[in-house]
């Protein structure tokens, strides 16, 4: 009965050794070599994983950028450092590249003091479930719900609500513009704009004016006064909304003095 026992150990002790021999052959023979550019890139990238390149990860995106399926420029959050890091690891010049650093901004401003609700709403604290009630309780259907999906997304800590305004609101000092707020406001109330750009329109209501004016205090009513004051063409109306071109804006304040609605303002 021992024999056997010992046999039976010897045997299998046997076969280990063999088919450890083995693997550890063909992990050689056949292992894939990792490009090392891979690894490098990924340091230099901020590992936030944020998925705003438009792959899953800081790694995914490093192996794309090394096998030629991505760009260099594609990471919002560690644009302006990662990019001349990444050209130099992969010998290329970086000059036309996008270092451009963005930030989230909420295009409203129609605060609890102006632009009120029309009922009261108490369910879950989402904007997209509040919307879905009655088109929501604000009294702009265009407005924003102050319910706190963006800020609920937001991997950076950039986003808060503020109980005086009740308002999402964006910390540029920690925004590293990933666009995931946008995503997740279900009105689009969040553009990702320039950094350096610090006007804006904060209204995206596309009412007639007079309509505006019965809903919120601070709505955009299309009335082109900042278009024909502004001196370098940089404003035009779409569907009687005014929009800023940024790559045409020198932030002169021309418009935030002369909007009649305060619409305008300066981050």
């Amino acid at each position: 009965m021992l024999t056997a026992i010992l046999t039976a150990v010897g045997l299998l002790a046997a076969m280990g050794l063999v088919f450890g021999f083995g693997l550890g052959y063909a992990s050689k023979k056949f292992a894939v070599e990792a490009d090392p550019r891979i690894d490098k890139i990924a340091a230099v990238l901020p590992g936030a994983n944020c998925g705003a390149c438009g792959f899953p990860g800081c790694a995914s995106y490093s192996q794309a950028i090394v096998t030629g399926a991505a760009p260099i420029d594609k990471c919002p959050v560690g644009r302006a450092k990662a990019v001349p890091a990444i050209a130099h690891i992969m010998g290329v010049d970086c000059k036309d590249a996008d270092v451009t650093a963005d930030v989230a901004m909420v295009m409203c401003h129609g605060g609890k003091d102006q632009c009120g609700t029309h009922f009261d709403y108490s369910g879950v604290k989402s904007c997209w479930a509040a919307n879905q009630v009655a088109g929501g309780h604000k009294n702009c259907g265009y407005g924003c719900l102050g319910q706190g999906s963006c800020v609920q997304v937001c991997p950076f800590g950039a986003m808060h609500l503020n109980d005086s305004t009740g308002l999402a609101e964006v910390d540029p000092a920690l925004c590293h513009g990933c666009g995931k707020c946008a995503v997740a406001c279900p009105r689009g109330l969040i553009a990702i704009v320039p950094a350096d750009k610090t006007i804006h329109v904060r209204c995206m209501s596309h009412a007639k004016g007079p309509d505006i004016r019965k809903t919120c205090k601070v709505g955009c009513i299309g009335c082109g006064i900042c278009v024909k004051n502004c001196p370098v063409d940089a404003i035009g109306m779409q569907d009687a909304l005014a929009h800023i071109d940024p790559e045409k804006c020198t932030s002169c304040g021309v418009c935030i003095e002369k909007c009649p609605m305060k619409t305008i303002t300066g981050r």
